[in-house]
């Protein structure tokens, strides 16, 4: 569990390494119509771990509590991701990972048990969710070296 905190809290770092020199041209390059450029992607991850934190504290303070899930495609549309402020929404996320930290650095082996029901998911326990939001950088930050490669590549 020691090395996934770890992880978790190195998310912000491992974002912004990804994105080290680019160019405001680079950020907002979309590989396809239907992709999500650099930029996007940042918005989405910010937004993410918003709801990712909700779930993840709702587990932590309630009794097997409900956790829905979003529609990524209809929040970066309604919400107009490329018209928002990346530097806003990457600094929501390097704060919402800290807010995160105490919180971990306490936890015990049973709270890293306990389950929240995903409505799509199904049962997921602490520990899971935390590998989730782990894994959906790690994902992400794929997505953006791919994203990079298109844009030297066209």
């Amino acid at each position: 569990m020691k090395a996934l905190i770890a992880e978790y809290g190195r998310g912000y770092d491992l974002l912004r390494e990804a994105i080290d020199g680019l160019s405001e041209e680079e950020l907002r390059f979309k590989p396809a119509p239907d992709k999500w450029s650099i930029h996007e992607i940042l918005v989405h991850v910010a937004d993410a771990e918003v709801v990712g934190v909700q779930r993840m504290k709702k587990v932590l303070a309630e009794e097997k509590p409900l956790l829905t899930s979003f529609d990524q495609d209809a929040w970066a549309n309604g919400l107009t991701y490329e018209q928002l402020d990346r530097e806003q929404y990457l600094q929501l996320f390097k704060l919402l990972r800290e807010s995160m930290q105490p919180i971990l650095a306490r936890l015990t082996p049973e709270q890293c048990e306990r389950v929240g029901i995903h409505d799509e998911a199904g049962p997921l326990t602490f520990r899971q969710l935390l590998e989730r939001y782990v894994n959906h950088v790690r994902d992400h930050l794929g997505q953006i070296e791919r994203v990079k490669r298109a844009c030297r590549e066209r």
